[in-house]
């Protein structure tokens, strides 16, 4: 069995490198270039994959982990539902699929902010992370049901899901590399890359409501 778990592992690392790469490599090239959008594949798949094998492995018994479980579910949401934002630049309406992905996620974050709750009275440091990443779900998925009430009405809605999800995975990507790659696990390495990503994703948010507003003039 832990045979089984560190091939797991190892094929988690791998992919999961890929996805670091190819994250970073994604922001740091023009986007919408072809270069861009090879990368994204690429780092969807190594996400994805990576994030889809660590999901059994923190259920195990020698590697059990509900906070990496859960956070392993979050990070599959942000790249699905960032992937899934870039189809609303030509559809105008959600469908059960997108809904099923956010109400998943909305359902992990209540989870999230219940066990930080249960840790917090049990005086479980822990509590923080379960607080400040199930807010951080909770937030955006009642943003993404807001939106999909009517997406017409969020012109540039799309590209801001898409640039705030796909970030938002590179910054798990980049964690688990600091947390899992070189062992630094502690409150300010969790977070940290998180607050840093926020800003990145702010910048580029009111960048696409600037280019909302020449196009109009």
């Amino acid at each position: 069995m832990e045979t089984t778990i560190t091939i797991l592992i190892y094929i988690h690392a791998f992919f999961g490198g890929i996805g670091l790469i190819t994250g970073i490599g994604s922001i740091v090239v023009t986007k919408g270039s072809p270069i861009h959008k090879k990368m994204g594949k690429l780092f969807t798949i190594g996400m994805l994959v990576s994030t889809l094998i660590s999901i059994p492995v923190s259920c195990m018994p020698s590697h059990k982990n509900p906070f990496l479980l859960l956070i392993g579910l979050f990070t599959i949401y942000l790249v699905l539902a960032g992937n899934r934002a870039l189809l609303f630049k030509t559809k105008t309406n959600a469908n059960w699929k997108d809904k099923l992905i956010s109400g998943s996620m909305l359902f992990f974050s209540i989870i999230m902010l219940t066990l930080g709750l249960y840790k917090y009275i049990y005086n479980d440091i822990l509590n923080i992370l379960y607080f400040v990443f199930g807010s951080i779900g909770l937030l955006l998925t009642l943003n993404d049901f807001k939106f999909y009430k009517n997406p017409s009405q969020h012109k540039s809605g799309w590209i801001r899901s898409h640039i705030g999800k796909m970030v938002g995975a590179l910054i798990a990507s980049i964690t688990a590399f600091l947390v899992a790659g070189l062992s630094l696990s502690n409150l300010i390495t969790w977070i940290l890359p998180s607050i840093i990503g926020t800003f990145y994703i702010i910048y580029w948010t009111r960048k696409m409501k600037s280019k909302a507003k020449s196009s109009k003039i």
